[in-house]
């Protein structure tokens, strides 16, 4: 009887336990995997704010709550250190589009722009493809001309003030050698404007002669040599050859330069023109507007977020359109 049940239970050991249904082997694995999935997500969230949280932080205090901010100050009539301001809805910006101040604005910024733009693009050019050829000292040359885009846009403007000055200034000297009266350059309201925009060309003209140096070194030379076994001229091979594989440089240097000039040129027209006399382009208008004599802060405001809309459209039709033209290798 003892012997019996021993083999019974043995028999009851050896038999395999009944494996569970599929269908509950693929939810348990459905169900790890998703743990798994969370448990990584979590992780990398995790390393994701440690790391970038600060960046982040940063970036919403300076950047994105000042702009809030300004969007609700251009709304009201306030003056800088008033204690109230009024609610005035989107009168500000209607008096800048309207007013015949705000229209010279636009005519002056429009003005210092096409010069800033094309007048540092076309001349960095020029002097790209000759510091691009094989001349002696042309290293030195490089860093004499990228030189001045590093130097203080207040010590540019000081030395440039000394050389227009219509009394004793370098400038004067040169003109009288020609029998040539200096014009009064900070009196008049033209000559200023194209006082500005000489300085601003020089000193930006290193950049854009480096950034088209950099792409015409990019150029394949056996397609320049292709085009001079075909006996084409230097002219011939740089409209047909250099020229549309510049394209992408050029178009780089457009939307760069445009916002540069719309942006960057503060300092020296702060420091050659500290009252505007013709020079009153949008950056220059918020400040004069709000640190000036009339201490609008709200109509300044206004003026910003119409540059920063301004800025944001140009850069849109620029990726939108011009780039098509561009010719990518």
């Amino acid at each position: 009887m003892t012997t019996t049940d021993s083999r019974s239970a043995q028999t009851a050991q050896d038999r395999p336990e009944a494996s569970p249904p599929p269908e509950q082997d693929a939810g348990q694995l459905q169900a790890a995997r998703k743990r798994a999935h969370r448990r990584r997500s979590s992780k990398n969230w995790s390393l994701f704010l440690l790391f970038a949280g600060p960046n982040i932080l940063l970036i919403l205090a300076f950047i994105y709550y000042p702009l809030a901010m300004n969007l609700y100050f251009s709304s009201l009539d306030w003056r800088l250190g008033a204690p109230r301001a009024e609610p005035v809805g989107f009168a500000n910006y209607q008096r800048f589009f309207t007013s015949p101040s705000g229209l010279e604005v636009w005519r002056v910024t429009g003005i210092f722009t096409a010069g800033a733009v094309l007048g540092s693009m076309i001349l960095g050019l020029l002097i790209a493809l000759v510091l691009n050829k094989k001349i002696p000292g042309r290293t030195f040359a490089r860093t004499a001309i990228f030189s001045p885009y590093v130097l203080s846009g207040v010590g540019v403007a000081l030395v440039w003030m000394f050389i227009f000055d219509p009394q004793r200034g370098a400038l004067m000297f040169i003109l009288d050698r020609f029998g040539i009266d200096s014009p009064q350059w900070f009196l008049d309201p033209d000559a200023n404007l194209l006082m500005v925009i000489v300085v601003y060309v020089w000193k930006n003209l290193g950049y854009c002669a480096v950034v088209f140096l950099a792409g015409l070194q990019s150029i394949p030379r056996d397609l320049i040599e292709s085009a001079t076994i075909d006996r084409a001229g230097p002219i011939r091979r740089f409209f047909s050859v250099v020229l549309p594989l510049l394209t992408p440089t050029v178009f780089f240097l457009l939307v760069t330069n445009i916002i540069f000039s719309m942006t960057n040129a503060f300092d020296i027209l702060r420091v050659m023109t500290p009252t505007g006399n013709g020079t009153n382009t949008i950056i220059f208008e918020i400040y004069l507007q709000s640190f000036g004599q009339f201490n609008r802060a709200g109509y300044s405001a206004a003026i910003a977020v119409v540059l920063f809309f301004t800025l944001f459209i140009i850069t849109a039709v620029q990726l939108r359109f011009v780039e098509r033209k561009v010719h990518y290798q």
